[in-house]
């Protein structure tokens, strides 16, 4: 079967109008959401605006807010039992253990949106990692080429697995559980057979500071400024545009306040980045994998939520067969969604190699799938397709690295973090399942 044998009507894919029966629920973006209980008066009235939010959360449509409010309570119970947690050492930390977390949450999101799972993430970024440092190290290659050579294999696994799952029909659960089995095979091969007692270094500067390097202070300020201009500008243009066309737009207060927030995240984390971390020499600024994961985010949010193919991939995972009715090829969308997991998962694996300095055959590549899917899943991403945004692993990320962090600063055992995070876990899941009912009821 080819892959666009699931689409229906002449001449393949066409562009999709966001009427399709069974789609109205799924998440494009915010605005798109609002649309459903708003009138156009709201674009000129906070008070509507207000409470046309309001009234979307009573129907389950409550999106990050849990997530925050958990990860607001975790900071302060922390906060309060060991002053240390908001110091800026400790939580410039607290980001950098999290980023291969968010990384890999932002991998699932891709299949997840679909009502699809990836359990093969976490060797399949072992295995891009490992091409990563055999082509650094082994052959001595420059550090692009080696970081193109790991992304690269970790697409192409992707690739394989949709490819298997569409063509052949078979639950990702199951093609993925084979593939991590495989791919645990593959990096102990490649470890062994390229590595020093089961390791292999990376010797790269540049791939080391990857995780490990810093900003100057001023080019730290120079990116958030920029990045702020940035967001400030496309928000405030498309609300514009929104409202010139007719469309549903928040008032510009609201806009206002938007770019605001988002300037005033910006200059704390710059300011809680750029202090001295150091304790002999100094350290400060912010480091690099912070602006990949930044970086990583903005072009997977704009993906998903301004393409017409993210608008493909939530209606495919909301109502397959209304999008499939609607002209959009099935096999196709879903093909890539699979391709920028495995590419996403490679750049997470590559991330966590640079942290620890190396790769070995010990990674625990069944753990890391649990905390990818935990990540996407705890930061409000749904289990049964339709929903889900690259912010979303961020904060479900952050909220993990924080229970870890946290929790050993209090001396903790492993035990109670797992037993935490698993209860977190659970929280998540119930409410996504109470807001589905809610919006059913709705």
């Amino acid at each position: 079967m080819a892959l666009d044998e699931e689409q229906s009507g002449p001449g393949g894919a066409h562009p999709m109008s966001t009427d399709i029966p069974g789609t109205a629920s799924a998440e494009v973006d915010d605005d798109t959401a609002v649309d459903v209980v708003a009138t156009p008066e709201l674009s000129d009235s906070v008070g509507e605006y207000v409470r046309a939010t309001g009234k979307r959360i009573r129907s389950g449509e409550s999106g990050v807010l849990p997530v925050l409010g958990g990860l607001i309570l975790l900071v302060i119970v922390f906060q309060v039992q060991d002053s240390v947690f908001l110091s800026a050492g400790n939580l410039v930390n607290l980001l950098v253990q999290g980023s291969v977390f968010i990384l890999l949450g932002m991998a699932e999101i891709w299949v997840l949106v679909l009502g699809e799972i990836d359990l093969s993430v976490g060797y399949s970024a072992g295995v891009g990692a490992t091409i990563t440092a055999i082509i650094s190290t082994a052959h001595g290659l420059p550090w692009w080429v080696a970081i193109l050579g790991g992304i690269g294999t970790c697409a192409v696994i992707g690739a394989i697995i949709g490819t298997i799952v569409i063509m052949l029909r078979l639950p990702s659960f199951i093609v993925t559980l084979a593939a991590l089995l495989g791919l645990q095979g593959v990096l102990l091969y490649l470890i062994n057979s390229n590595g020093t007692g089961g390791t292999i270094r990376i010797t790269s500067s540049v791939l080391l500071d990857l995780a490990n390097g810093n900003m100057s202070i001023t080019a730290g300020w120079v990116v958030m400024v920029a990045s702020v201009a940035v967001f400030g500008g496309v928000t405030v243009l498309r609300d514009r545009h929104r409202r010139r066309s007719g469309l549903v737009a928040p008032p510009v207060a609201i806009t206002v306040l938007k770019v605001a927030v988002m300037a005033a995240a910006g200059v704390a984390l710059v300011l809680v980045c750029n202090a001295n971390r150091g304790a002999l020499v100094p350290v400060q600024g912010v480091p690099y994998v912070v602006l990949v994961v930044l970086g990583i985010l903005a072009v997977w949010t704009f993906l998903l939520g301004r393409t017409r193919f993210g608008r493909y991939l939530y209606a495919i995972g909301n109502n397959g067969e209304a999008a499939r009715r609607a002209g959009i090829s099935l096999g196709w969308n879903k093909l890539w969604a699979f391709v920028l997991t495995g590419l996403t998962a490679g750049i997470a694996g590559i991330i966590y190699a640079s942290r620890l300095g190396s790769i070995s055959n010990n990674i625990d590549g069944g753990t890391l799938v649990l905390y990818a899917v935990a990540s996407a899943v705890i930061g409000g991403a749904s289990l049964f397709g339709g929903r889900g945004k690259p912010v979303y692993a961020l904060l479900g990320g952050l909220v993990i690295a924080t229970i870890y962090n946290g929790m050993g600063l209090l001396g903790l055992a492993a035990s109670y973090q797992y037993m935490v995070t698993a209860l977190v876990l659970l929280a998540a899941v119930t409410i996504d399942s109470l807001a589905r009912r809610g919006r059913t009821s709705s």
